[in-house]
């Protein structure tokens, strides 16, 4: 599947039971043909935010094959696959290989272990050297506790069979790997922030939360920059970035789940750690959103 127009890549979650037991499959695949119809030109299934870690190996790859179903081939889909553990990640991607419709592994920077930059980029290679996949790194330091220096992406980038980045961290450093990575090589960032920035300077596009909610507005957003209406792509952006930062008061995805069940996702709870919001943090995130001009 090409990304050539895969700019709007929502990073979707997890749809439980309402006790949490099990996967909803029938709102996972309503809020699939919501986001497409609003905007959505790619998915990541099993990313930070489906809540991946809670999620068994059989869940993960039931899951991934019947959201591979649910697309249908309409847009690509980049399934999270990677881990701490090297072998284990090998292990993964070559059993999600196996699943029809799946056109990308996605796989974290090492958490808990803080490898140093030779060690990411062995790990990266001996994923890429055993994965019939493409591989797309996951670079994002706020959760794993090292960040994987744009250096060290951009020497990856020459690297067989790895043929992108999930970028969260500063614009500098995504400027420096769109400039020095090959022209074929995607780069998004997984920051909702930066969804404009990140067009603008040569990336690819935005690995979004916020499209679960804003989908419309971003590809409005997309659309006028495509159009050279740099004034309304920038007002769009600044009306959204305020929305984008109210989605993370808690941890996510707790908020995004609390406002599409009340709009009738039905995508049931979060899977502990993560508790779904109590009464006080959900008045809150309407608070905040409401003096945006959002929900009410």
């Amino acid at each position: 599947m090409m990304f050539t127009n895969a700019d709007l890549m929502t990073a979707i979650i997890t749809p439980f039971t309402h006790d949490g037991r099990a996967i909803n499959y029938a709102a996972l695949e309503k809020l699939t043909n919501h986001l497409l119809d609003t905007g959505t030109t790619g998915f990541v299934i099993g990313g930070t935010t489906g809540e991946t870690p809670t999620l068994s190996e059989t869940e993960k790859l039931t899951l991934y094959q019947r959201f591979a179903q649910i697309v249908a081939g309409r847009v690509p889909i980049i399934a999270g696959a990677g881990s701490n553990n090297t072998a284990g990640t090998i292990d993964f991607v070559q059993k999600l290989a196996q699943i029809a419709g799946i056109d990308m592994a996605l796989v974290v920077v090492p958490y808990y272990n803080k490898p140093n930059q030779r060690g990411m980029a062995a790990h990266f290679k001996a994923v890429a050297d055993a994965s019939v996949l493409p591989i797309m790194m996951y670079n994002i330091p706020g959760r794993t506790g090292v960040l994987m220096a744009k250096e060290t992406i951009v020497e990856l980038a020459q690297y067989p069979n790895i043929a992108g980045v999930k970028q969260c961290h500063t614009m500098d450093d995504f400027e420096y790997i769109v400039e020095h990575v090959p022209s074929d090589f995607l780069v998004y960032t997984g920051e909702d922030a930066q969804a404009l920035f990140a067009k603008v300077v040569g990336g690819n596009g935005v690995v979004s939360v916020a499209a679960h909610l804003y989908g419309a507005e971003i590809r409005q957003m997309y659309d006028a920059l495509a159009k050279e209406d740099y004034r309304t792509a920038g007002a769009l952006q600044r009306e959204l970035t305020p929305k984008m930062a109210a989605l993370f008061m808690y941890p996510s995805p707790s908020p995004v789940k609390a406002l599409l069940n009340d709009q009738g996702y039905d995508v049931g709870t979060c899977r502990l750690p993560v508790l779904p919001l109590n009464s006080a943090e959900k008045a809150a995130l309407y608070h905040a959103l409401a003096l945006k001009g959002a929900m009410a």
